[in-house]
């Protein structure tokens, strides 16, 4: 557990200042709301800014800055936290699913998925999704196993912290919903009448307390969408499959490129991928395959006269964490899919575990005398397996994608390198960025220019008149109103 920990803190951590390069305008304008939070002391809810984020994770984003000033590293250093809790919590959710083995596999190939450490080293709100999602279940779990009101109320905690990270999480609580609906009818079909009694009315009371929990946590953003409807879904209403002219084409082609980012061909956004590369480097994606079809199947088949509870809780999460994906107009998106994550890693935990339980076999078929050398042969030979998955996995991250040029576009390396130059500037020298791209409006200029702003600390009219900094639109550079003897510097595309 303390390796995996220790492997899941390297590849978050490690050149964190350096991979990945420059510093992409979304994540700077959480960072400059972040900067004005902590000069006016109002930490908000909701920033509507940008076509609208949860502002938890900003805020959180605030004390990092605080402590390390304006530095992108230090943005993303909350991303690597919450990258590292999710790796432990997964480990504890899989112990209690299955066992301390299946736990360390699956916290192990989450912890150097090059998929959950590229978003765990960006500066995105939507890296708590899967970190509420595991600490979520794991005591919701521990509520069904023990039904005892400290997990339920943990549960509801953690499930209205969720309606604060990112927009896909709000189909979540589904879940819940179906994984409680197939335990009340395993207890009812399972256990004499008065354990039953017993039971259920434990397991309402419990799943009472998540409810009301859940609702108490959540209020405040519930309320803030009451009086701000149009923020409720900002951006995503418009690249829904349901403004074309044929949903229903749209709807199939989405959920075949979701279904297939996994193996074949994943998302194209270099900032999230490699482009184009499977989500799941080859080594993985076969034991995803074999994982999900084994558990479907067992699933499906109902041994025991009912649903599995745990293969209710692992499919539904799966695919209704993929539906958020499914409706985009933007599929495969492996940012927009983060929820289904753990799961996915979880799934190729059972795909290996069930390569190691044959060879294992194997071996016993063909030498049934020797336990021991058994099982210290299997042990070396799976060693040996994640070992190489670790490798490739930091290959592929910090050898191929974190130097590419390509990538280095992708993170605007070059508003970066041009707020370098204007930080060591004349300071008594008027500099102007004249902002010459595209974007969402933020103070009637494009959202590029956060950026600049963030690393030369000029987020506010005030503090740009002080330092000399002005930002301007073409059609303002054009009317000349600016003092030829000045710095002007393009941001260019």
């Amino acid at each position: 557990f303390l390796v995996i920990i220790g492997v899941a803190a390297f590849f978050r951590l490690y050149q964190l200042d350096k991979f990945p390069p420059g510093l992409y305008p979304d994540e700077a304008m959480n960072g400059n709301n972040a900067l004005e939070a902590l000069d006016t002391g109002n930490f908000k809810i909701f920033y509507p800014e940008n076509n609208g984020r949860e502002g938890l994770f900003i805020n959180i984003q605030a004390l990092s800055l605080k402590a390390f000033g304006n530095e992108a590293w230090a943005l993303r250093l909350v991303s690597a936290i919450f990258g590292i809790l999710t790796v432990i919590g997964l480990y504890l959710l899989t112990k209690q699913l299955y066992d301390w083995r299946m736990a360390s596999l699956a916290s192990f190939m989450l912890a150097v998925s090059f998929w959950h450490v590229n978003f765990s080293r960006i500066g995105f709100r939507a890296i708590m999704l899967p970190f509420v999602l595991v600490f979520g279940f794991y005591f919701l779990w521990r509520g069904l196993k023990h039904l005892r009101k400290f997990d339920f109320l943990m549960a509801g905690v953690f499930g209205g912290l969720g309606f604060y990270t990112y927009i896909s999480y709000r189909i979540a609580p589904l879940i819940a919903v179906l994984v409680f609906l197939n335990y009340w009818f395993y207890l009812k079909k399972d256990f004499s009448h008065s354990h039953y009694e017993h039971a259920r009315n434990k397991l309402l009371q419990g799943f009472a307390l998540t409810f009301i929990a859940m609702l108490i946590v959540a209020l405040p953003i519930g309320l803030y969408f009451l009086t701000h409807p149009d923020d409720l879904f900002g951006r995503s209403a418009g690249i829904s499959i349901f403004n074309t002219a044929n949903p229903f084409k749209a709807l199939g082609e989405s959920v075949a490129r979701t279904l297939g980012m996994f193996n074949f061909y994943g998302d194209w956004n270099q900032r999230h991928n490699i482009a184009g590369a499977p989500l799941l480097h080859w080594t993985l994606g076969v034991f995803f395959a074999i994982g999900f079809l084994k558990e479907l199947g067992h699933w499906l088949k109902r041994k025991h006269g009912h649903f599995s509870t745990l293969h209710t809780l692992l499919l539904s999460w799966f695919f209704i964490m993929l539906i958020p994906g499914f409706v985009s107009l933007e599929a495969p998106h492996a940012l927009r899919a983060l929820g289904v994550l753990p799961v996915v890693m979880l799934l190729s935990a059972r795909g290996m575990w069930w390569m190691f339980d044959k060879l294992s076999d194997w071996y016993k078929a063909n030498d049934p005398h020797s336990q021991h050398e058994r099982h210290v042969v299997v042990a070396v030979v799976m060693v040996i397996f994640l070992s190489t998955i670790g490798f490739v996995e930091y290959w592929r991250y910090f050898r191929i994608w974190g130097p590419n040029q390509t990538t280095a576009s992708a993170f605007n390396q070059n508003y970066v390198e041009i707020a370098d130059i204007i930080n060591k500037s004349p300071s008594n020298l008027k500099k102007y960025v004249v902002v010459n791209t595209s974007g969402t409006l933020v103070n009637g200029i494009p959202i590029p220019s956060q950026t600049v702003m963030f690393l030369t600390d000029t987020y506010t009219p005030a503090k740009q008149k002080e330092k000399n900094i002005y930002y301007l639109t073409p059609e303002q550079f054009k009317k000349g109103n600016y003092d030829r003897n000045g710095l002007v510097f393009r941001l260019e595309k």
